[in-house]
């Protein structure tokens, strides 16, 4: 067991390549992001990287390219357990050892159980001293989509609310702009460019009409989904611009064919069956999209989609951003809706996360019990 002394210097350089891997946020996925660290053999540091994007080199290879010979003898912090397997690239705790490091410093192992333990079991055969558990609930939240993605093949879902502190999104009129402060919606944008794909409804893009897109520098577009059974949208709305963003609309299986003519032809259509309510089956969409290798989503949607959605256990996450301020009216809307239950012990739980400020607002994530 490493001194309290070490613990602390262990955790600093463990945070710092937590701080890397969110560079690699919005550019990597399907795959996991990760930071790492390279001191050398005095302890100064002397590589850092991350994993940059899809099918690239990793972040304990580009960090070891930074450090050079200067690696030898020294010390190598990652945030996951270095790759033991052929993929898109070289397994990445045979470059650790070739460089002769003599200490790796894991954040947290891999979660896929094909792999896991593997690059370390390698490590410790081939002599270095490996340090595991270093800030490992922190190094998993910032793959909580990876490691819902290996362990269930399933995708990550997050729902996104904008409310007042009484938890309406919009009065009845339907007036909702803005609810929250300027910074908590930029704070929004960072989230879309961590997401694969984001969905909305017919509605908020009839009522609200939505571009949908990642307005910062340096970030991408994500995916833009639009759930419309029956083709309500305009095929002028925003959210069908061709920016080069990829664009669907999720249908009705039995979608009147010369409606989608109306649509550009840029658009993906994917059809859907309908459930018992004559809606589109969200877990068919869910695990189409999957398919298709799109793995987390965020839902920007009104009450009855987010409700939708929650109804059907498929959400993982919700952040709750709110603003301090009263609507009041029982008619205005709210930010889940299409429940009725009678008894408060029949109210969906959730656990609180991170809570996060954006003067005067804050945001709150909840996860789904």
């Amino acid at each position: 067991m490493y001194s309290e002394k070490n613990l602390k210097i262990h955790e600093k350089y463990m945070k710092e390549c937590l701080e890397l891997a969110k560079k690699g946020e919005g550019f990597v996925s399907p795959n996991p992001i990760v930071g790492s660290i390279v001191l050398d053999k005095e302890g100064n540091v002397v590589g850092r990287g991350y994993h940059t994007k899809y099918g690239e080199a990793h972040a304990e290879v580009n960090a070891l390219n930074q450090a050079g010979d200067k690696a030898e003898g020294g010390t190598i912090y990652v945030s996951l357990e270095p790759c033991s397997h052929y993929g898109k690239t070289p397994p990445c705790i045979d470059r650790i050892i070739k460089e002769k490091i003599k200490t790796l410093v894991v954040g947290m192992t891999d979660p896929n159980p094909l792999v896991s333990g593997k690059g370390i079991q390698k490590a410790k055969e081939a002599g270095l001293e490996v340090i595991e558990g270093v800030l490992t609930k922190e190094c998993e939240k910032i793959n909580e989509i990876f490691i819902k993605n290996i362990t269930q093949k399933q995708p990550f879902i997050s729902v996104k609310t904008a409310s007042t502190i009484d938890g309406k999104i919009a009065t009845s009129t339907g007036s909702s702009k803005w609810i929250t402060s300027e910074s908590a919606r930029e704070e929004v944008q960072r989230l879309r460019n961590k997401y694969d794909v984001i969905i909305t409804g017919s509605n908020t893009v009839i009522a609200d009409n939505p571009s949908l897109t990642c307005r910062q520098k340096g970030y991408i577009n994500p995916i833009r989904l639009v759930i419309d059974s029956q083709l309500r949208t305009s095929p002028d709305s925003k959210v069908y611009n061709d920016d080069r963003t990829r664009t669907i609309i999720a249908v009705s299986e039995k979608v009147d064919k010369i409606k989608l003519k109306f649509y550009p032809e840029y658009i993906d259509v994917i059809k859907c069956p309908l459930n018992k309510n004559n809606k589109i089956d969200l877990e068919y969409l869910s695990q189409e999209l999957y398919s298709q290798k799109i793995s987390s989503f965020l839902i920007e949607a009104g009450g009855n989609l987010n409700g939708a959605f929650l109804k059907h256990n498929l959400i993982d996450k919700v952040y709750f951003f709110i603003a301090p301020k009263i609507i009041g009216d029982f008619s205005s809307k709210n930010s889940f809706e299409g429940f009725k239950i009678e008894n408060i012990s029949e109210s969906t739980a959730f656990t609180f996360g991170e809570i996060k400020n954006f003067t005067p607002d804050i945001m709150i994530e909840g996860y789904l019990k």
